[in-house]
């Protein structure tokens, strides 16, 4: 028996994994809903994401679409450019060759600089993901394009990212040992990026087809409160009943995990509670705006309280909606304020940023792992044998990475 811990878009995908493979297994969530952050919901007639705004249609997702029977509701954008708000404007992102001569985002002494990283030396394991990014393109390319991108992944701020942590993996699956834009380049011949992709009903479309395939081998109201030994095997307690399991394997979030690991392994669960999360907070917006493009980012230096926008309006058929992002690691207090003055302040720098009114219909908030200086915690994590893991915290964010991480931990655990 395979105790899955967690019932978001992980613990699915572990569970619809382990049972094409035959394995005898349940997927325990604490909620009331399985799904985790990714939720979709309708306000005044409006689709809205609460989690990830948007999936990309790469070769894993593809496969869990066409696994899934949704190829016929899937939904994909044509390809969008992306900006970024610096010095008071919104500037292209060069994600092209055509791009980087259109864009007034970097001068052309920066794009020779980036031109010459294939000659700068592979990632080092003790500098920070700012020190990389700027070591292999130079500083204004870092802080007008790469700063705002990949930290806003992580709502964090590169600089307090250590590379071994927020870089390795990824690098090694793209196949990177020294140049990037190498491997960019490699990676690019032939086709393009994948498109923008979701479904008419939202995102929760995937989480929920993924809960229907397990049937009741999904347990809902089901918070696990601690982990013991039986033997060989696992007594995972619950409220009132318990699941006895050869194996466990935890898909929540790094507190939870801590807090029903304390007596099993107390000095994982102490590094484990050490894992900080970056607060945000999503203000949902309608204007008569017709911007065309996937959404804008917001620069490290700048003074906004947003640190991006997605134009929702520009993709899937949601004319007139925005979604601003506020908060994350520069900013951790603003979520936690009231919901009209979040609504105001994202209203106001959207007109700022775009020239254009809006009105706030929603609020909510959700947490990002942040992949900062507290992950030096699992530098030495040790987890008693039998009990894995497959969670946004250990391994590649974002849906596609969830489902690739999620198949190779069935497949290990089958093999």
């Amino acid at each position: 028996m395979i105790a899955v811990v967690g019932g978001g878009v992980s613990g699915l995908a572990v569970g619809q994994a382990l049972s094409a493979r035959g394995a005898d297994f349940v997927v325990l969530e604490a909620g009331v809903r399985p799904g985790g952050v990714i939720r979709s919901v309708e306000v005044e007639g409006r689709l809205l994401e609460l989690g990830p705004q948007r999936a990309r249609l790469t070769g894993p997702f593809r496969q869990a679409v066409r696994e899934l029977g949704l190829e016929d509701r899937l939904l994909t954008a044509a390809e969008l450019p992306l900006y970024v708000w610096a010095d008071g404007r919104l500037r292209l992102v060069p994600l092209s060759i055509a791009g980087a001569l259109r864009t007034d985002l970097i001068g052309w002494r920066d794009r020779l600089r980036v031109l010459a990283e294939p000659l700068t030396r592979g990632l080092r394991t003790d500098e920070t993901a700012a020190e990389f990014f700027t070591r292999k393109f130079g500083r204004r390319v870092y802080d007008r394009v790469i700063a705002p991108l990949y930290g806003g992944l992580y709502a964090s701020d590169p600089a307090d990212m250590p590379a071994r942590h927020a870089l390795a993996a990824t690098l090694e699956t793209l196949g990177v040992r020294r140049s990037l834009l190498g491997a960019l380049v490699r990676g690019s011949r032939g086709r393009g990026a994948a498109p923008a992709c979701s479904f008419p009903a939202g995102l929760q479309t995937l989480t929920d087809a993924l809960a229907a395939r397990l049937g009741d081998r999904l347990r809902l109201r089901a918070p696990v409160r601690t982990l013991e030994r039986d033997g060989a095997r696992f007594r995972v307690v619950l409220d009132d009943d318990e699941v006895v399991a050869d194996t466990v394997v935890l898909t929540c979030p790094a507190g939870a995990a801590a807090d029903m690991l304390q007596g099993l392994a107390p000095d994982a669960a102490e590094r484990l509670a050490r894992l900080r999360y970056n607060p945000l907070a999503l203000v949902h917006m309608l204007s008569d705006a017709d911007l065309r493009g996937l959404g804008h980012q917001v620069a490290l230096g700048e003074g906004e309280a947003t640190r991006g926008v997605t134009w929702n309006h520009a993709m899937f058929g949601r004319d007139g909606l925005y979604t601003a992002f506020l908060g994350g690691g520069k900013r951790p207090d603003l979520p936690a304020r009231p919901d009209d003055e979040l609504k105001a302040l994202a209203v106001a720098e959207f007109a700022e940023m775009t020239g254009e009114d809006a009105r706030a219909i929603h609020v909510s908030r959700t947490w990002i792992p942040a992949w900062d200086r507290s992950w030096d915690a699992l530098d030495a994590l040790s987890l008693p044998e039998g009990i894995g893991v497959c969670a946004s915290w250990d391994a590649r964010p974002g849906l596609t990475g969830r489902l690739v991480d999620a198949r190779r931990v069935a497949v290990g655990l089958t093999a």
